[in-house]
């Protein structure tokens, strides 16, 4: 969760910086009604590359949490097989 609040951020403060600098005539407006559009998107380009360097740490944090809920969710799944297979024999064994 801290990861998306974080990366979230990153993208409002590129999105804010490409506003000021389109308003400033810095970086092109878009063309016709598009200048939402293309301050969006140039936000979007800004914020990726710095969130995959500033945001490292705390991607990688996620990700094994991930992992570690990766895991257990196989073990539940092994657990259950077993438990099954377990039953399916005494069943096949008694009948």
């Amino acid at each position: 969760m801290r990861y998306t609040v974080l990366r979230f951020a990153l993208f409002a403060a590129c999105f804010l910086a490409a506003w000021g600098l389109s308003y400033l005539g810095v970086v092109p407006a878009g063309v016709g009604d598009s200048q939402v559009f293309w301050v969006i998107l140039l936000g979007l380009v800004l914020s990726a590359p710095l969130s995959w360097v500033l945001l490292r740490k705390q991607r990688l944090a996620m990700s094994e949490q991930v992992v570690e809920k990766v895991e257990r969710a196989k073990q539940r799944l092994a657990a259950d097989q077993r438990q099954e297979d377990g039953a399916d024999d005494a069943a096949r064994a008694q009948g």
